[in-house]
């Protein structure tokens, strides 16, 4: 009809703007990471005298403003165990044997590479070649951990696509909730398996590694079963944003959270693609060490999700249950036992 045609043009408008305005928002997410990249409060130690590590300390301030977060070390012994428990990414042991560098590719490859770029410039400086020891690196078949940063948009694709399939092809909340549960202990077990055994990015204990991965399956397919379930396709939308418009390229598993623009990082580490990157990280290289963290963000997703479902399908039925008292015949009071919506005629003169 022609007095509908102006609403028409007013939603395209819309919908055009929206579009735009969500493309340019994917852009800056991509985009923006990777241009204004770098360390930012990495956390390193020094081992050596106070007036040594201070030297140490402004020395990488000096080059890098910001980029580090210098703590001392009694030893080598104590500075191993800081990396091991992922407390630092490196450590820097000033000996009467002379400087040498402890880095974990494992914990990031990308800062371990920046470490190792210090070494050699500290060397430099010093006139002599500082000898760099990696003390957890990757396994020797993926010697720059490329296994699992690809895994990260699996893992959020993953659990988004497996809700939007259990909600379209499943019917009843006991069957979607066993389908959401299924699939992420099959998915986690069979990501572990391609990974460690295909890929041989992993080598780790592999239930315990399989068990952190669908745990973060878990926490997108139920985030995005509860927020759609509770707020219909809008809810589609904002896991959309948290788990793959900002949760992959703010997850830090092609570099490390400490490598984004500030702030972004530790974003990253609240939403489940980042936290699922870190605990698989911990469990698979460091013996669990440092998992408690991401473990704990991935279990609110979880509970949140849950929780979020259990109201959407508590709300679904009480509609449902209105709706069929709406259209249920009605019966006069005075009918006793007559036909269904046949007014008495009892007692009429």
């Amino acid at each position: 009809m022609p007095e509908s045609e102006p609403a028409g043009w007013r939603q395209v408008t819309v919908v055009v703007g929206g579009l735009a305005a969500l493309v340019v928002v994917l852009l800056s997410a991509f985009a923006l990471p990777p241009l204004h990249s770098g360390p930012h409060d990495v956390p390193v130690a020094v081992v050596g005298d106070p007036v040594a590590v201070q030297d140490v300390a402004d020395g990488l301030e000096a080059a890098q403003p910001g980029g580090y977060a210098v703590t001392s070390a009694e030893n080598a012994a104590r500075a191993r165990e800081l990396i091991l428990d992922r407390e630092a990414y490196g450590a820097l042991v000033l000996g009467e044997s002379g400087p040498r560098m402890l880095i974990a590719s494992a914990a990031s490859n990308a800062v371990a590479t920046q470490l190792r770029a210090v070494a050699d410039r500290l060397g430099d400086e010093e006139g002599t070649e500082i000898p760099v020891e990696d003390v957890r690196p990757f396994p020797a078949d993926d010697p720059t951990g490329a296994g699992l940063a690809a895994g990260a948009l699996p893992l959020a694709l993953g659990g988004w696509i497996a809700a939007v399939v259990l909600l379209m092809t499943v019917r009843g909340p006991r069957q979607q909730a066993a389908g959401a549960v299924g699939f992420a202990v099959v998915g986690g077990l069979a990501l572990t398996a391609l990974i460690q055994f295909g890929f041989g990015t992993f080598d780790g204990n592999y239930w315990a590694t399989a068990a952190a991965a669908a745990l973060g399956i878990s926490a997108a397919a139920w985030a995005i079963l509860g927020l759609r379930t509770a707020l219909g396709n809008a809810g589609l939308g904002l896991g959309a944003i948290a788990l793959i418009l900002l949760g992959n390229p703010l997850s830090g598993l092609a570099s490390a959270p400490e490598l984004l623009p500030a702030g972004w990082g530790t974003l990253g580490q609240f939403l489940p693609p980042g936290a699922t990157g870190s605990l698989l990280r911990s469990v698979a290289y460091f013996d669990g060490a440092a998992a408690a963290g991401p473990g704990l963000v991935l279990a609110g997703w979880l509970t949140a999700g849950i929780l979020l479902y259990a109201a959407g399908v508590r709300r679904a039925a009480q509609r449902a249950a209105a709706v069929s008292a709406d259209d249920a015949p009605k019966t006069s009071p005075t009918t006793g036992s007559g036909a269904a919506g046949v007014p008495s005629t009892a007692g009429a003169e």
